[in-house]
């Protein structure tokens, strides 16, 4: 008896170690979800904060293939921050992927990465996308180009803006429908029913800042201008704190030729929103316009250190630089972004 319990013995403590083999070989896996994310949360960090090697590897998540609609939207995001044959090869061929929402994210990489004329061939085709959404994005991305900018696809688009109104005024009670209903409306030069629309956003929302910034484009248009101004100072006056209106004030200023006085509203626009890149941006030009260089290229520079990625700006501020003959400060932003993207086209052609 002793014989068999032994061959028992034997035989059990066999079956627990392939038990736990067959587990151990399971769970291992498990392991490469974990990397896989870490690589792509890294290389989205790493293109946002502007670091070393980003399109590098911004570009090496965009050519997966395993990635989830959201988060490879998330990269286009950045991609134009980034701009290579590479990163165009990569947003044209994410306006063929299967996902609406990831066509739609490339659409806006295409905006960031081509001139106007050029946008028209890559994004005309989508006028025709069997999806109403991604169909109204292309149509928003072309809709401030010329007639000529719009060539072929001239005809194709009105189409689609006529669907994109039809579609709004559907919904009556949505003020954020009712504005861009305003907006296309502004476009097409239709005043009358760009009015209508304000008035619904304004009755809905009462404190719509949007709305009225739009009302005063409206009443410029109809050649109103005194009016314009007297309407956001109204505004103004009830609402110091919004960035937004103080902005609006600085660039109706600067439409009308004060750039001296429109110099205030866009500083305290900057207070007051000092992470916004667009109203820093506006600043750094109207300084420069107004020959206060040491001024605009301070500006330049707090947007970089909040925002290092921020090309649009890293380019300004080299071009401000070599106006003021400070070479040793245009070849320290061109070797940084040299190690962000070694194939950016300002390298490519001397900058």
């Amino acid at each position: 008896m002793v014989q068999p319990r032994r061959y028992l013995f034997i035989s059990l403590v066999s079956a627990l170690i392939a038990g736990g083999l067959w587990y151990g070989m399971r769970t291992v896996p498990t392991v490469a979800p974990a990397t896989t994310s870490h690589s792509y949360s890294a290389a989205l960090e790493q293109a946002h904060n502007g670091q070393p090697g980003a399109a590098r590897v911004l570009y090496q998540q965009l050519a997966r293939t395993d990635l989830s609609d959201i988060r490879r939207a998330s990269l286009h995001a950045e991609l134009p921050n980034y701009p290579s044959p590479q990163a165009l090869k990569l947003a044209d061929a994410d306006l063929l992927n299967s996902s609406p929402l990831v066509r739609q994210a490339a659409i806006q990489s295409i905006v960031g990465l081509v001139p106007n004329a050029q946008r028209t061939l890559l994004l005309g085709p989508l006028l025709d996308d069997p999806e109403q959404s991604v169909r109204f994005a292309a149509a928003n991305a072309l809709l401030g180009l010329s007639a000529d900018e719009q060539g072929l696809y001239f005809g194709p688009l009105q189409q689609v803006i006529d669907e994109y109104e039809r579609d709004l005024m559907t919904r009556p009670d949505d003020a954020q429908a009712q504005g861009q209903l305003a907006r296309l409306y502004l476009h097409e030069g239709q005043l009358d029913q760009a009015q209508a629309a304000l008035e619904k956003v304004t009755a809905l929302e009462p404190d719509n800042l949007r709305a009225v910034v739009a009302q005063v484009e409206l009443l410029e248009k109809r050649g109103h201008a005194d009016q314009a101004r007297q309407l956001l100072a109204k505004q103004l006056q009830a609402h110091p704190d919004s960035a937004y209106l103080q902005h609006a004030l600085g660039v109706w200023l600067l439409n009308h030729g004060q750039t001296e006085y429109a110099l205030l509203g866009l500083a305290k626009a900057v207070e007051l929103e000092p992470d916004n890149s667009d109203y820093r941006y506006k600043l750094a030009v109207a300084l420069h316009d107004l020959e206060q260089l040491e001024a605009a290229q301070r500006q330049l520079e707090e947007l970089l250190q909040r925002q290092p990625a921020n090309r649009k700006a890293r380019i300004l501020l080299i071009r401000y630089w070599k106006e003021t003959g400070q070479l040793q400060n245009v070849q320290v932003l061109l070797a940084q972004l040299e190690q962000m993207n070694p194939d950016d086209p300002a390298l490519q052609q001397g900058l």
